[in-house]
């Protein structure tokens, strides 16, 4: 299971986006399976709609409505994402993010896609282990 987080998605569907084809070629390779938050499909929403062209926004509600990106929820989410974050202050964690490390925590993967290493190499995984595989950076 691979968590996936906004840089990547973003990097994904913007073709101005510096990592565009980097993040292309690794998600068409990868099989997956992938899983998201809500918390991160918002953000995505908004980036995709102030930064990028309506085909960007097209073809993400197209993966949305296929299913691919594994949007998980659960009751507590916000408390433990909270939580996370609320431990990891003084890197500034937001709320997106520390919801990606309750989710990888449950479902015991430590496999994130994201090129946001400063937050994601600083956090220890909930489900055991030292750090977080990052993808594609570290494959």
């Amino acid at each position: 299971m691979i968590v996936l987080d906004t840089s990547v998605v973003f990097a994904i569907f913007d073709r101005n986006e510096s990592r565009h084809q980097e993040a292309k070629s690794w998600y068409q390779g990868e099989k997956g399976p992938f899983a998201t938050t809500p918390l991160v499909l918002v953000e995505l929403d908004h980036l995709l709609h102030t930064r990028t062209a309506p085909a960007a926004v097209e073809a993400f509600y197209r993966e949305i409505r296929s299913g691919a990106l594994g949007v998980e929820w659960w009751p507590g989410l916000e408390v433990e994402a909270a939580g996370v974050a609320e431990r990891y202050a003084e890197i500034d964690l937001g709320l997106v993010d520390a919801s990606l490390v309750a989710l990888a925590g449950r479902l015991e993967t430590t496999r994130i896609a994201t090129f946001d290493e400063r937050h994601f190499r600083a956090v220890e995984p909930l489900s055991g282990g030292d750090s977080f595989a990052l993808l594609p950076i570290d494959a």
